[in-house]
């Protein structure tokens, strides 16, 4: 499980400059699809991991996490879900594509390098949506 303060980054990133769709995130996911079929997007946190990257006294030790986290745009399965599917995953990868952002207190912020290319194949079309993801890998540093 990644860090409150990566959640809150990765998150607030998305909360500041994405508008294409409802974003479904850690805080904010009830685990249904819109009612109307409309578009939106999943954020996923299936990876991280930390170690110990400096030594010194107790408090004053620098953390490193490292992981990823999956974008899952869910678009609605028809000719205009399929006009917006990769240009909006393309949106989404550049949004996070080799960015620093989101340092608070104890978190110098969070690194992102780059997204995966999302996978197109039979399971991209999933029931009333055009399923697409990417991966987005990243390190945080922080002092415990």
């Amino acid at each position: 499980m990644p860090l409150a303060g990566v959640v809150a980054a990765v998150e607030g990133r998305l909360a500041d400059f994405w508008s294409r769709c409802p974003v479904r995130g850690f805080q904010s996911d009830d685990g249904s699809a819109p009612l109307d079929g409309s578009a939106f997007l999943e954020v996923q946190y299936p990876y991280a991991s930390s170690d110990q990257i400096t030594i010194g006294a107790p408090g004053n030790n620098m953390f490193r996490e490292e992981g990823a986290f999956r974008l899952v745009l869910n678009v609605p399965r028809d000719t205009n879900g399929r006009a917006d599917a990769l240009p909006w995953s393309d949106e989404l990868a550049a949004l996070f594509r080799s960015k620093h952002f989101g340092g608070i207190p104890g978190l110098t912020g969070i690194t992102t390098w780059s997204p995966s290319s999302p996978v197109i194949d039979d399971a991209t079309d999933d029931g009333n949506y055009l399923v697409l993801a990417i991966a987005v890998p990243y390190q945080a540093n922080f002092l415990a």
